[in-house]
Parts: C-alpha cells; sequence; structure tokens
C-alpha cells in the first residue's frame, strides 16, 4: 500500500465509517458558509468584538430554554434567539438615551447575562448539563440539530447576497447611507445583527456558547490578511473555516479529544500561519521593507 493511500484512507476513513462524523463534518461546513462571512462584514464595521458577546449574552435565553424543556434543542434555540436579540434592544437603547457607545452598554450587559445564565444551568442542572451548553458538543449533532445549522446559513446566505450592496454601503460610508436611505441603514443593521445571532444561536450546539463566535471571526481576520477586495475575503474565510473544521474533527477523531476546541485550535493555527505568509502579514512586509544603508 503506498503512502498516499494511507493518507487518502486515513482522511476519509472516519467519515466514511460513522454517520455521527458525517453529520459533524456537514454541520462545520454549514457553519463555515452561514457564520464565516458574517465575521467578515463584523471586522469590516469594526465590530469584532461584538459577536464574542452576542455569543455570551445568549446564555441566560438558552438557559431558560433548559430549564423548562431540558436539552431541547428548539427551545434552547429560540430562548437563545430571543435572548440575543434582546440584549442588542437593550444596549442600543442605553446607547440612545446615555453617554455610551454601543459597544460599551454590550459589554457590561454580555458580562452580566454570561453570569446569570451559568448560575441558572448550575441550579437548574447537572455539571455535564453546563458543560455541554458552554463547550458543545459537535459529534452529538442529530438530524434535526442538522436541519437547523443547514437551514440558518441558508437564511444567512440569501439575506447577504439580497442586502449585499446595502450592506457594503452602511459598511463603508454610514452617513451617505443616512443621506440616501428614509431608514438611515436602520434596517441593513438590524438584519445583519439579527443573522449575526442566528447563527452564534446555531453553532452553539456544536461549539458551545463560549466558542460559538470562534469560527466566525477567526477566518474572517485571517481572510483580511490575504485579499484586497470584499468578495475575495468573503470566500476565502468560508474556505478557512470549512478547512479547520474538517481538519478539527480528523485530527479530535485520532487524538481522542474534544472536537470543538479543537476546531477553534484549528482555525487559529490557520490565522498563525497568515500573520506570517500573507500578502499584508509579517513576512512578505518584511522583505518588501528597504534595506537600511550604513
Amino acid at each position: 500500500m503506498s503512502v498516499l493511500t494511507t493518507v487518502q484512507q486515513l482522511a476519509i476513513a472516519p467519515f466514511q465509517e460513522f454517520s455521527f462524523m458525517r453529520r459533524a463534518l456537514v454541520a462545520a461546513f454549514a457553519l463555515a458558509l452561514g457564520s464565516a462571512p458574517l465575521g467578515v462584514l463584523l471586522t469590516l464595521r469594526r465590530m469584532s468584538l461584538f459577536g464574542e458577546a452576542l455569543s455570551h449574552a445568549v446564555l441566560p435565553g438558552v438557559a431558560v430554554g433548559f430549564i423548562f424543556f431540558g436539552l431541547s434543542l428548539p427551545a434552547l434555540s429560540i430562548g437563545g434567539f430571543a435572548a440575543g436579540v434582546l440584549v442588542v434592544a437593550v444596549a442600543g437603547w442605553i446607547s440612545r438615551h446615555t453617554e455610551l457607545k454601543e459597544d460599551a452598554s454590550l459589554a457590561a450587559i454580555y458580562v452580566v447575562a454570561l453570569a446569570l445564565g451559568v448560575i441558572l444551568i448550575s441550579r437548574h442542572g447537572t455539571q455535564l448539563d453546563l458543560l455541554h451548553i458552554l463547550f458543545g458538543n459537535v459529534l452529538g449533532v442529530d438530524s434535526e440539530g442538522l436541519v437547523l445549522i443547514a437551514g440558518v446559513a441558508s437564511a444567512s446566505v440569501l439575506g447577504i447576497a439580497a442586502l449585499y450592496r446595502g450592506l457594503l454601503l452602511e459598511s463603508f460610508d454610514p452617513s451617505y447611507m443616512a443621506v440616501g436611505s428614509r431608514s438611515g441603514g436602520a434596517i441593513y443593521q438590524q438584519v445583519f445583527l439579527m443573522l449575526v445571532v442566528m447563527n452564534l444561536v446555531a453553532s452553539f450546539q456544536t461549539l458551545g456558547t463560549l466558542m460559538a463566535v470562534g469560527l466566525m471571526m477567526l477566518p474572517a481576520v485571517s481572510a483580511r490578511l490575504w485579499h484586497d477586495t470584499l468578495p475575495a475575503q468573503l470566500c476565502n474565510s468560508v474556505l478557512q473555516a470549512a478547512l479547520a473544521g474538517y481538519a478539527g474533527l480528523l485530527i479530535s477523531y485520532y487524538a481522542s479529544v474534544p472536537s470543538g476546541p479543537v476546531i477553534i485550535v484549528c482555525a487559529g493555527v490557520l490565522y498563525a500561519a497568515s500573520l506570517l505568509f500573507a500578502p499584508r502579514g509579517w513576512l512578505p512586509r518584511l522583505l518588501r521593507r528597504p534595506h537600511l544603508q550604513a
């Protein structure tokens, strides 16, 4: 048996043999398709930490769904989505009626929301339930969860495609949107934030509320180092997220370690490689730097 054949078998054997690995792979690819482009738009708007805050802010809603319905995916998803929307609305209200900016008010709210969610789950569940919600279980994705993730990914792609021009204008020149649009870009902003919340809720089953934002932001930040144009960044981010999902599942299978954290670490490795070798990374900039003359 040749080395190439052996490598091919190692690369595809787990997915051929086990149905839960195939479901996990499809879920990872769907999350990559839906989440990574939103991460690119978040970085374009200088809202990179916004996704991090929202991923923690959904926890109280997830906790309430868990208290009343247990580990029911529809209940957890509805509760998480409602909590995310509520936190965004409260942060917006605070920024409009006080001197605090929206990012500052959101930072204050999400810390409280995270602590409240942990307390609720701890009092009404076991330590295993808490770990499952905080860190996810991508290998435990069932058909119901797969349908939810695929549906959210489809809605995200269609939403970005339908609102692409408006999102682009609102990201680069919000003042122009405020003058040229009756809604002042508010509709685009709200729809965009709803898509972010939906993807974070879809991600928590696989990556948990603590790491759901990882597959959204790490590939997006890496993509900006490779390309100047937005379409290229969107495609690059999806490819990096999909590669991280595939490699993370494969490594976790052979190393017998949790899949979710390994997927995020793989995305981090791609980010580190981008920092070094991308056209806008450290090494090309160093090579382009003119030598100092003595």
